[in-house]
């Protein structure tokens, strides 16, 4: 089985380097930096690499005229990754911003878990790419000074030159040269003198982002891009189940008239990712996909295919109602004590629909063999999880499989899985030739890793005087990490393992006396479609059940819902927060909260049938917080129900912001995704597949209605952390409760669609329960 390193789990605190040591050497044509697996201080670094002695995590080279190259092994998928490490780096070597440049690598061992998503990327590379530039930095010092004939104490580097009072060499000088040999010891590394924020020149600054202009001028290569000689082009038939399906008999006589039609085969997958696939054969995609259409397939589908949405849903309700289903994961004090003697109670249960990715291009995927080694051509999110399936399917080791890096026409979750690459492999393998497979945008959505609808229960215990005593919180939806990586589950408090990422979010760092919070997996979710991480992941439909609630009971005790919120971010106990990630704990939560009570005008009158809604949180992590608060202006329509989002006001701590153009864009994308899943994304199943498989009817945001902006970081020089998905989080609890503030109505199920919301305008109880 897959082992990943404890650095990659959800539970750590801090990134593991996962290297015993660091070596600078003169290699090819100008100069490495790697870190080493061997604790060894070496005499020459240059010859261990050259002799393959060590298999080295390269963060970057100086090639002999001083540029710069730094080696990226995260996605670039328009979130500007490989710009904010970049700077990292750039910032401790002192190098010329002007002569960094970017390599996209391909997958290999050597790069440790190569995984993009949860907002890890700069967390995780902050401290290895700092001290791999410092490192690189002392070690040009030292050889520039030895160069010059002074003490390194006498030399300072700037912008690619090491400078020591009237006298200075370049970066490009000392690589020339051929005399730089340094290893650094894993003692000397914890030591490292990083750079305080006060001396940073690069990171939080403006600078031209480096992966922008390949993007606008043609040259950056999507996977939609890949092309290899003698490659044919497969389209998927796609069975009514994803699992369980078989191949009964395949009719394609209508198909053989179409020029460049070559034949249709069925799969036969030992990994069982792709059960009663076929794939039609053509010499361009456009003859694949006309065949594609006139192929008849009769199948034998699996067990889930009568599900429906419903079914899905009211087995999450069955599984909170047995008391035993689950995973506690929080037991803070006497919780069922706390209920027997409240003076009252608040109960309230929240859903999500199922929603899909969307992303602008459909995924595909390009595989052949060459010289023994399988080469698959896609852009993908987490290399490291899908090889061992392509290597299972292919029957082949692991090692004989290589992911060619490519850009991702947007991700968004759905490339963290990859099983989009493994029928492209078993086509080439079955007619031995490379074999490029393209989904549809209706055969990617019927394929999605959609994310799993999802219910949820909430309680809360009040004494005498309105005072919270105690908690509950309920979560139960299908769970992607047990589907595909069950090494990363985390152990519960009452014994079992849970899914960190299905329940993250509701780890909150509120004080509110006793608290319980289960996690449950909704088996029947499981079986009908493979859950998968969608921007957010769990905290996105978490968020929405717990801010939401924290707004209810607000008003149940006539009390200002972000005072309510204040006087419960307490920086006392599990709460106060610890180093590196969390400094300040839930005063740093609050904080945000106070700022955006200042700057979005809460409190002031509004106009008729137009409210302000607040929501707080850490992102998605505990452990790796991003502290944000969102304030909502909603107006209603009570003629057509329709929600219209006028404004949002976002304040957002991130620690230190490495890159602020594409932290800006990180917080503005996904608080528009925030508002495209709470008012217009969403489908429900119907017979084992989703309804809606194609734009037309599927409605994410458009632009006519997106909302002013305004945001706000708070000033920080700790622990950078994530941007990707924080924002996410909030806006659709915000969004709700600003049409509760506005109208009186309280929703409580995502997509907040206008017909529902005029529904229970006009004296309905509650939102249809689907």
């Amino acid at each position: 089985m897959l082992k990943f390193p404890k650095s990659a789990s959800a539970d750590s605190d801090t990134p593991d380097l996962g290297r015993r040591g660091f070596i600078i050497g003169m290699a090819g044509a100008g100069l490495t930096f790697a870190f080493a697996r061997s604790p060894l201080s070496l005499a020459d670094p240059t010859g261990a690499a050259a002799e393959g002695a060590f298999e080295p995590t390269i963060w970057y080279r100086i090639r002999k005229d001083g540029h710069i190259v730094v080696n990226i092994a995260k996605a670039e998928m328009g979130q500007h990754i490989g710009t904010a490490l970049a700077r990292i780096v750039a910032d401790e070597l002192e190098a010329d911003w002007d002569q960094v440049s970017l390599d996209h690598v391909d997958s290999d061992p050597k790069w440790g878990l190569m995984v993009t998503g949860g907002s890890w990327s700069v967390w995780q590379s902050y401290i290895p790419l700092s001290q791999a530039g410092a490192a690189g930095r002392i070690a040009l010092i030292e050889e520039g000074a030895r160069q010059m004939g002074v003490s390194p104490d006498q030399c300072r580097a700037r912008s690619g030159r090491v400078i020591a009072g009237g006298q200075s060499i370049s970066y490009a000088d000392l690589v020339r040269s051929g005399g730089l040999s340094r290893s650094f010891s894993e003692d000397e590394l914890k030591k490292m003198p990083i750079k305080p924020a006060s001396e940073r020149r690069l990171i939080g600054e403006p600078a031209k982002a480096l992966d922008i202009p390949d993007k606008t001028d043609g040259k950056a290569l999507y996977g939609l891009d890949a092309k290899v000689e003698g490659m044919v082009f497969g389209r998927p038939l796609i069975p009514p189940t994803r699992y369980g399906a078989t191949v009964k008999k395949i009719d394609d006589s209508a198909a053989r008239d179409i020029p460049g039609y070559r034949e249709t085969i069925v799969l036969e997958d030992p990994s069982g990712t792709v059960p009663g696939w076929a794939i039609a054969i053509a010499d361009s995609f456009h003859a694949a996909n006309i065949a594609a259409d006139k192929i008849e397939v009769d199948w034998t589908p699996g067990k889930t295919a009568d599900i429906d949405e419903r079914a899905i849903l009211d087995r999450g309700r069955e599984l909170i109602d047995s008391g035993d289903a689950g995973v506690v994961v929080v037991n803070d004090g006497d919780a069922k004590k706390a209920f027997a003697e409240a003076d009252s109670t608040l109960e309230a249960e929240y859903i999500t629909h199922s929603a899909l990715h969307f992303q602008l291009e459909p995924v595909n995927a390009l595989a052949r063999e060459k010289d023994g080694t399988w080469e698959i051509h896609t852009g993908n999110q987490w290399q490291s999880l899908i090889i061992p399936t392509l290597a299972e399917a292919l029957g082949v080791p692991q090692e004989k499989v290589v992911m060619k890096t490519y850009m991702l026409g947007g991700g968004f979750g759905r490339r963290l899985n990859g099983d989009y690459a493994v029928p492209a492999a078993l086509a080439a393998k079955a007619l031995g030739k490379p074999v490029k497979l393209v989904l549809t945008r209706e055969d990617d959505i019927r394929f999605d890793s959609l994310r799993s609808p999802s219910v949820q229960r909430m309680r809360m215990a009040f004494d005498g005087d309105n005072r919270v005593t105690g908690m509950e919180h309920h979560a139960t939806a299908g769970w992607p990490t047990q589907v595909m990586v069950p090494d990363f589950l985390a152990e519960g408090i009452s014994g079992g393992m849970y899914d960190p990422f299905s329940i993250q979010g509701a780890m909150h760092w509120y004080t509110v006396g006793a608290n319980r919070l289960r996690a449950i997996s909704n088996d029947l979710a499981n079986e009908t479609f493979r859950p998968g991480w969608l921007r957010s992941v769990g905290s996105g439909w978490v968020n929405w059940a717990l801010e939401s609630f924290m707004d209810e009971a607000a008003h149940k005790v006539g009390q200002d819902p972000i005072e309510f919120r204040l006087e419960k971010l307490k920086a006392e106990g599990k709460n106060a927060g610890s180093s590196p990630n969390s400094v300040g704990g839930a005063s740093r939560q609050a904080n945000v909260l106070r700022r955006v009570q200042e700057i979005s005008g809460w409190g002031s009158e509004m106009p008729a049938d137009t409210g302000l809604g607040v929501a707080t949180t850490y992102g998605q992590e505990r452990n790796m917080p991003t502290w944000t608060a969102c304030v909502a202006r909603v107006h209603v329509d009570r003629k057509t129900g329709r929600p219209t989002v006028e404004k949002l006001t976002l304040v957002t701590d991130a620690g230190t912001v490495v890159h602020p153009d594409g932290a800006r864009a990180q917080v503005e994308g996904a608080a528009l995704w925030g508002v495209s899943l709470a008012l217009h994304e969403g489908t429900h199943f119907e017979k084992g597949q989703v309804v809606d498989t194609n734009l037309n009817s599927y409605t994410p945001l458009r632009m006519r209605d997106v909302p002013e902006i305004e945001m706000e970081f708070v000033d920080s020089t700790e622990m950078p952390v994530g941007l990707g998905e924080p924002a996410t989080t909030v806006v659709g609890p915000a969004i709700g409760n600003a049409i509760f503030a506005a109208t009186g109505v309280r929703m409580r199920a995502l997509p907040i669609r206008a017909e529902d919301l005029l529904r229970v305008m006009r004296g309905d109880s509650s939102a249809p329960r689907k």
